[in-house]
């Protein structure tokens, strides 16, 4: 069951999504959690605070999302099974649900002059990159944390992109097939994927704007 504090935490990310930085305030968690009003300023009296406990609420999550993908990777999984999760990554925080994705660049632009914010970030980071390399040996792949981290940080990149700009431009910059763009970012970033071979057939019927097909992922490489 959730306590009221995560309760709270959750809410906070939820108002970061839909409302960005300037509008998350006490009051507007409180409506969102359907609280009594003053509950979240009584938990987290500061909006320093409040910001540093829905960071540390996603470190959370994410780490709960890392630990369910090494318990769920299965024996014998390919490099081919590896680099379809990150086009359906990319479909899942960006169509299915962006709310992690909008309150992550919320939190990013809030980092750069909250201390606690950016280590909270900082773990979560490190965690994931971490989780990314352990799921490329477990296919054979020689990936450091360094270069998961590296597919990590272009991966949100490439989504905030993918949310943020228009079809049009989109297929300008050659971000239209986001299937292509997450194979992509797996083969720039991952040692021995440059090349091609072993690569998943493709599935068909994509989208503009992250909506391409892709082996269904439980968990990911950034826990997303």
């Amino acid at each position: 069951m959730t306590s009221r504090r995560d309760l709270l935490c959750d809410c906070a990310i939820s108002v970061l999504a839909a409302e960005g930085g300037r509008g998350l305030t006490h009051r507007a968690v409180d409506r969102a959690a359907g609280v009594p009003e003053g509950t979240t300023k009584n938990y987290f009296p500061s909006r320093d605070a409040l910001l540093g406990a829905a960071a540390a609420r996603m470190t959370a999550l994410h780490a709960a999302a890392v630990r369910r993908l090494r318990e769920t990777t299965p024996e014998g999984i390919t490099p081919a099974e590896v680099a379809e999760l990150y086009p359906a990554l990319l479909r899942r925080a960006v169509v299915e649900d962006p709310t992690q994705l909008l309150a992550m660049a919320e939190l990013y632009l809030e980092a750069v002059r909250r201390p606690g914010v950016r280590a909270a970030l900082g773990r979560m980071a490190v965690s994931n990159a971490q989780a990314g390399a352990g799921l490329h040996a477990a296919a054979g792949l020689p990936s450091t944390a360094r270069d998961a981290g590296l597919l990590d940080a272009y991966f949100l990149g490439v989504a905030v992109s993918l949310l943020a700009l228009p079809a049009d431009a989109l297929g300008a910059v050659g971000l239209d097939d986001a299937r292509a763009v997450g194979l992509g970012l797996f083969r720039a970033t991952v040692p021995g994927r440059s090349g091609g071979g072993d690569e998943p057939a493709h599935g068909g019927g994509d989208e503009p704007g992250g909506r391409g097909g892709g082996r269904a992922a439980t968990g990911g490489p950034g826990g997303r």
